[in-house]
């Protein structure tokens, strides 16, 4: 047997076991189409394999126009195929019909002497097909949809998803290589002396194919992989036991139901873990779909009470203020509280806000140079009187000798998020004693943001939660009834926007907690640029 022969009878087996498979396993047009095509492949490549061993002129004849009732059919199903799986079925429908025209015309006139004259010696092949005068038109046609396959797919991989686009590079390849081993058996029909070695290519050419769809979900690699093991291994034992005799073949037929019943356990096995893999990822899909929808409502709904609440605090300062007119002193008390209470909500939503939108990737910054000195003794000055009030001494500790302190970043996002929420988290967090806040430099030029308080300390369960979304230590909501558990996690959001380090230290219960903020003074970014991280 010679090579030619070797690779049209793998062909044959590859392209045959894998469309019966596919055909069997999938529904909807696409399998069909599929399955078709690989059968057509092996229809070319079997009769391809008995063309290559018959020494027979009239049988050689024969035999050619057969596998080229297999070949005329291959581009015109595989051009379907495409067109069914990049989903151009309706725009594309003219030319599929066309396709199918096309191949039902040659088809016919295949089996006449206008499509094959007559085979004679060529190289060392002795009964090579000689192309009449319908064969050329064949080739034209045969290479329009060739190219015409490849533009497809090389124009969808602009609109295509990332999956999408390793499905269509593979397939890509698998066509390329397809058609340029299949090309290579048309040189000798005009007496071109290349010899057709690129026929193997063929089984390359399905298997990549194959493989770009089922690796995707579209069919189940796995059970297809292991139905096509099982399958081959029947089918050797049963070529064995046929072709034995005596005791060899008695074995051979007890190793065949042998390899029946593991076969058929071992697949059911395999596509019983593929189900539940398909079942768990698609349930995991359901969540993050759940999940995308609930931050959306989230911040629909954060916005909408963030309103109300702004506009609430407007009236309650309008009316302590007396734009209304003068107003008792309890009435006034109570104004006020509820102005602070009504400020609390709102912070409370941005944060919540803020968080979300650390979340999805899309909280920009607006990166300018300011003064964080500045803004550090701005932010301290809100809360001498809250410090003073809860009877703690707030200490503010600025080496002189550093500033200015200018840095790159983005000044609103920084003094809001990240000062106000650590020194109020320090101060809510401290049932009496000091905090501490310290501004300085390191060796190599970063500012260091300090924040030591004597308050409750935080203990090994609670170091879990810190920096993470929602995160509460264990007793934080009966020191903070405003406490949302997103401050920290937006600090360190803030920081990492600004290529810093935060790192929160404490000996546990009752110890206190220090605070440290390394952040760089300059960003690899230019002067107002937007950035989201």
């Amino acid at each position: 047997m010679n090579f030619f022969a070797l690779s049209a009878l793998i062909n044959t087996f590859t392209s045959l076991i894998l469309g019966t498979i596919i055909l069997f396993r999938g529904r909807g047009s696409i399998y069909r189409t599929f399955a078709l095509f690989a059968f057509s492949v092996s229809i070319w490549s079997f009769s391809y394999f008995v063309w290559q061993i018959t020494s027979n002129t009239s049988s050689a004849i024969f035999w050619v126009h057969s596998l080229m009732a297999g070949a005329v059919l291959i581009p015109f199903l595989y051009f379907h195929f495409i067109v069914l799986f990049l989903r151009l079925q309706h725009r594309l429908r003219a030319w599929v019909w066309t396709g199918y025209i096309f191949a039902i015309f040659f088809s016919i006139i295949n089996w006449t002497s206008l499509f094959v004259a007559s085979v004679g010696v060529q190289v060392d092949f002795p009964s090579w097909p000689l192309a009449g005068p319908m064969f050329l038109p064949f080739l034209i046609v045969w290479v329009f949809y060739a190219a015409a396959t490849i533009l497809l797919l090389t124009q969808s991989m602009k609109s295509a998803t990332k999956i999408e686009q390793i499905q269509i590079k593979y397939i890509l390849v698998g066509t390329i290589i397809g058609y340029i081993g299949g090309c290579t058996n048309y040189f000798l029909w005009y007496g071109i002396p290349i010899l057709p070695y690129g026929n193997i290519t063929a089984s390359i050419y399905i298997l990549l194919v194959a493989y770009a769809v089922m690796k995707h979900g579209l069919f189940k690699i796995k059970v297809i992989a292991s139905e096509m093991l099982v399958f081959i291994l029947w089918l050797f034992v049963f070529i064995r036991m046929v072709t034995a005799s005596g005791h060899e073949q008695m074995l051979d037929a007890v190793l065949l139901v042998v390899l029946l019943v593991v076969g058929i356990l071992l697949i059911r096995s395999v596509d019983k873990e593929v189900t539940q893999r398909e079942r768990i990822e698609q349930q995991s899909q359901e969540v993050e779909e759940t999940n995308k929808r609930q931050r959306t409502l989230i911040h629909f709904i954060g916005h909408q009470v963030k309103g109300f609440l702004t506009k609430d605090a407007a009236a309650f300062a309008s009316l302590s203020e007396g734009d209304f007119g003068d107003v008792s002193k309890e009435a006034k008390d109570f104004i006020e509280r509820a102005l602070v209470e009504t400020r609390a909500g709102a912070r409370s939503v941005m944060s919540i806000l803020r968080a979300s939108d650390l979340k999805k990737g899309t909280l920009a910054y607006t990166m300018k140079p300011f003064d964080l000195e500045v803004v550090l003794k701005e932010v301290f000055g809100r809360f001498t009187n809250v410090a003073t009030e809860k009877g703690i001494a707030l200490v503010l500790s600025i080496d002189e000798r550093s500033s200015p302190y200018t840095m790159v970043g983005d000044k609103g996002m920084v003094g809001e998020y990240l000062l106000r929420n650590l020194i109020e988290n320090a101060i809510n967090y401290t049932p009496k004693g000091k905090v501490t806040i310290s501004l300085n430099r390191s060796v190599d030029d970063k500012i260091i943001f300090t924040i030591v308080d004597t308050g409750i300390g935080i203990t090994d369960e609670d170091k879990k939660h810190l920096f993470t979304e929602g995160g509460h230590g264990k007793d934080s909501i009966k020191m903070n009834a405003y406490s949302t558990g997103y401050g920290l996690y937006i600090a360190k959001g803030i920081v990492s926007g600004h290529l810093g380090t935060i790192d929160m230290k404490s000996n546990g219960a009752g110890q206190g907690t220090t605070v440290v903020v390394t952040l760089p003074t300059e960003l690899p970014l230019k002067e107002g640029t937007v950035v989201q991280r």
